[in-house]
């Protein structure tokens, strides 16, 4: 099939010269044929006839053509995303019409380990495809209300074989990471199963299938996680190293009732993709020098603070990887350990047994180490020995949950860490998040003139980058820290000493283009 694909391109390149200007912007091949076909360089028809020559395929009948119904299990999302449209199928087979054969093999591929089916393809005009799919799905919707019949339940439930299942789940976690996924959402719903997977930090529906499949696949995963799969009454939490091809990545499993089921979260990291270089986080070079000094100092605490999901721990495992050069004994204390790294010594913390941040800590501190992560200072306890290690000659990095780099030493204080103590210790802190970046190859649009945008499925976004508001505690910081000056205060002298709030530096990401304001907004508002 590869052969015939670059011996299509070239029948294209033949007829329309400027194809090939195209592909060597980037462009992928299906959207360089819809572009030509869009600016009347070429019709949909000669497009066909050209696949239909080299492939030796022949094109769709439209003549005869019936409106097919509604096939169950595939989203309309996923087949306008891949220019697809169930035509004809039994319990064997599945028939699609295909606006483009370039991806045929994989699509086969995909639709085969969800459906157990022998998939082909015929070959028909976008146009036919688009309009079509518009109004299955709408005529779908208004007649049936998205609810599967008793009979279709039977047979899929039927067609759900352990062989099929482990395909389908390995083919999730397959597509996951090629889409950059940081985590896997299962979710049984009323009438059915879906899967969401979170992209750049936005949840995408990826499949939707019928519940009745859905026992199998909770068992599955749960198989993977080495969690009990007879258990659906409580939460459980599992951990495992999977391989995907040559791939290997630790997924960590989390389950939770619901009443539909359990919702089953799958967080995905992958060891190969992570490269944790604080030259690679987003952060300008006039920030990122001065963040540099910070890391230099011998002891004191340095934190990051941010919410959930907004980047502290790779801002973390990069600080330690600059810091690692097998001249310093660092240790950390986590909860989970998210990544291995060759040369620190990690230890995850284990409430079972009585292995808490607290008492991790105390023990580290008889390690002689250099540098400590800690992975959160959650409680009082915790920032209490953590302190003391910072005044006895250790660099402690650490985190916590505030808006902003103000609101650290504010929380602090709540946990009942004494003002001169903070003054004394805290050296920096990082405040973050991580925006969306625009997409290089539509420049955020979502579409371009081969329509919706295959690089990063139409949100107009490719990958995330950081913003920032980086505190540094000197003298006078630290006087209106011993006299408990109000945050705002607090604030006004960082400002006045040459903070740059998180707005501001997210705003000069929009500036030069690197995102924009209104995901500036969505992230960062009430900052």
């Amino acid at each position: 099939m590869v052969h015939r694909i670059e011996e299509l391109k070239r029948a294209i390149q033949e007829r329309c010269p400027e194809y090939g200007e195209l592909l060597a912007e980037g462009m992928a091949p299906a959207d360089a044929d819809r572009a030509l076909a869009e600016r009347g360089a070429v019709s949909e028809n000669d497009l066909l006839a050209i696949y239909s020559r080299v492939l030796g395929v022949e094109p769709f009948d439209e003549e005869n053509f019936r409106q097919p119904e509604r096939f169950d299990g595939i989203s309309e999302e996923y087949l306008v995303n891949q220019e697809l449209l169930p035509y004809r199928w039994d319990d064997e087979t599945l028939e699609l019409l295909s606006a483009s054969p370039y991806e045929w093999e994989r699509q086969a591929y995909e639709l085969n380990a969800f459906f157990g089916r022998q998939v082909t393809f015929k070959l028909a005009r976008r146009s036919l495809i688009e309009r079509m799919t518009a109004k299955v799905y709408q005529e779908a919707e208004e007649e049936e209300g998205r609810h599967f019949s008793g009979d279709d339940e039977h047979k899929l439930r039927q067609l759900a074989g352990e062989a099929k299942i482990v395909r389908l789940v390995n083919e999730m976690l397959s597509q996951a990471l090629e889409r950059n996924a940081s985590d896997i959402h299962v979710e049984p719903e009323e009438t059915q199963l879906v899967i969401r997977f979170r992209i750049d930090g936005v949840l995408h529906e990826y499949l939707s299938l019928p519940l009745s499949d859905y026992p199998a696949i909770a068992s599955r995963i749960k198989l993977i996680g080495a969690l009990n799969i007879a258990e659906s009454r409580l939460p459980q939490d599992g951990r495992t190293n999977f391989q995907i091809g040559r791939r290997e990545i630790d997924i960590r499993i989390s389950t939770i009732p619901i009443m539909n089921g359990e919702s089953i979260v799958m967080r995905l990291l992958r060891k190969d993709a992570m490269k944790f270089d604080l030259r690679e986080l987003g952060m300008n070079e006039t920030l990122l020098g001065k963040f540099e000094e910070l890391i230099s100092i011998p002891h004191g605490i340095l934190l990051v603070v941010g919410p959930t999901g907004s980047g502290k721990t790779t801002t973390l495992y990069s600080v330690m990887q600059q810091l690692n050069d097998r001249k310093r004994k660092i240790i950390t204390v986590e909860d989970p350990v998210e990544y291995q790294l060759p040369g620190l010594s990690q230890m995850q913390v284990n409430p079972k047994i009585g292995l808490s941040f607290a008492s991790g800590l105390r023990h580290i501190v008889r390690q002689d180490p250099d540098v400590i992560l800690v992975g959160e200072i959650r409680d009082r306890e915790t920032a209490d020995i953590a302190i003391n290690a910072a005044l006895t000659g250790h660099l402690v990095l650490s985190t916590l949950h505030t808006n902003d780099a103000v609101g650290a030493i504010t929380r602090l204080s709540d946990m009942g860490v004494e003002g001169f103590l903070v003054a004394s210790a805290l050296f920096g802190v990082l405040s973050q998040r991580l925006v969306r970046r625009v997409c290089p190859h539509c420049r955020g649009a979502g579409s371009g003139p081969a329509g919706r945008c295959r690089n990063c499925g139409g949100s107009g976004y490719r990958g995330r980058t950081g913003i920032y508001e980086l505190l540094r505690i000197d003298d006078e910081l630290r006087g209106a820290i011993v006299a408990k000056r109000p945050s705002g205060e607090i604030n006004e002298i960082a400002r006045r000493n040459g903070m740059i709030p998180l707005l501001e530096d997210g705003q000069s990401k929009v500036e030069q283009g690197i995102t924009t304001e209104a995901e500036l907004l969505r992230i960062a508002a009430g900052v």
